[in-house]
């Protein structure tokens, strides 16, 4: 990295050392009329050649800034007259210089007085600085545009292989033997004692893997799918736990059609289960809310077994840590970066409550990016 600084300095100053040396022979042939170079050609090379070479402070001065204040739709009322500003003054310290350095060293003017004063040499000086301001400005911004686009090929190759991760877990999860063998054991059960729920569970374990399938390689869809899927695998497990296993489903009918991730509920419904539910004898309650507030879109689940506990590091247990956790914290953060909210209370119940809240505008871009 600190090679490659350097070798980028030193192309830098080659090319301004470069154009100086271009500058100064235009400058010494358009000097000659009337028969006469009326510049001397020391004082050209030394004029330009230090006009050229301030570029070498001020070009990486000028990446640096347009980086740390990159000019976009949302603030270009902002910052275009800031940067305007620096160039103004960027271009008048680059015309200056020579003049300042021929002072600091005491040297005569006397060789370019004549072609600095009988023409409008400092003017077009000025000028031609403002314009190749203005073109390392533009170059600065189309590298923050290919920054930024890299960046966000890079999130969605990070996004790709962590949805993949999470489809494969959730199809283990889904289709592993164990769980296979108790809903179909269950079914079998059922059978003899409840012919009626048996072909009810029968459907509901079709519908599940139907969904698991017409689901499947989809990064965003919409809350109504989401909880159709979350409610086949309820479902599901209620002939696990039969009356120990309650759910309430309290979604508000305008958020149906909200985008939200595929899977996203599905783990925190299982962690709810696999730590709120199955760890205690008492019935158990899986409560799953959606709705809209205040241009979010406001995703819960809470359940009624042990919550948030407290020691000296804080909130633990196993119920926070889990994987299922994990894996919808890092794809809500791959998926939004830092405009979503995910947050682990003490649900009314006196359990624990996840709460999700997505912009509904961010969201329906992200749509529109995956789609």
């Amino acid at each position: 990295m600190i090679k490659s600084r350097w070798l980028k300095l030193l192309l830098l100053v080659a090319l301004c050392l470069l154009l100086g040396l271009i500058d100064a022979v235009r400058s010494y042939t358009s000097a000659y009329y009337d028969g006469v170079f009326h510049l001397d050609w020391t004082a050209a090379v030394r004029w330009d050649l230090g006009a050229w070479l301030v570029w070498v402070i001020f070009v990486p001065l000028i990446l640096h800034l347009s980086r740390l204040f990159p000019i976009t739709n949302e603030n270009s009322f902002k910052r275009v007259p800031l940067f305007l500003g620096l160039g103004l003054a960027v271009a008048a310290a680059k015309t200056l210089f020579p003049v300042f350095v021929f002072l600091g060293f005491n040297e005569s003017l006397s060789g370019i007085s004549e072609w600095i004063w009988h023409r409008p040499f400092l003017l077009t000086d000025f000028l031609a600085a403002l314009v190749f301001y203005g073109f390392v400005l533009a170059l600065a911004q189309a590298l923050n545009l290919y920054r930024q686009y890299r960046e966000e090929e890079l999130r969605a190759s990070r996004l790709e292989s962590q949805f993949a991760r999470a489809e494969l877990q959730a199809l283990k999860m889904q289709l592993h033997p164990h769980f296979l063998f108790n809903s179909l054991h269950s079914i079998s059960a059922l059978q003899f004692e409840d012919p009626d729920a048996a072909q009810t569970m029968t459907a509901r374990l079709g519908d599940f893997l139907r969904l698991t399938l017409d689901n499947a390689g989809m990064q965003i869809v919409s809350l109504r799918r989401e909880i159709d899927f979350v409610k086949c695998y309820l479902e599901i497990e209620r002939v696990r736990f039969g009356k120990r296993l309650t759910t309430d489903f309290q979604i508000a009918a305008d958020a149906l059609e909200a985008q939200v991730p595929n899977l996203i509920l599905q783990p925190l419904v299982e962690n709810a289960i696999k730590y709120g539910i199955a760890k205690q004898a008492k019935a158990g309650l899986i409560r799953v809310g959606a709705r809209l507030e205040a241009g979010q879109l406001r995703l819960e689940v809470a359940d009624n077994g042990p919550g948030l506990m407290q020691n000296g590091n804080g909130l633990n247990g196993p119920n926070i840590h889990g994987l299922g956790l994990s894996n919808v914290r890092e794809r809500l953060r791959q998926l939004y970066g830092a405009n979503h909210t995910f947050e682990l209370k003490t649900a009314p119940e006196g359990g624990l409550l996840v709460m999700i809240f997505l912009p509904l505008a961010f969201a329906d871009q992200v749509a529109q990016g995956l789609s």
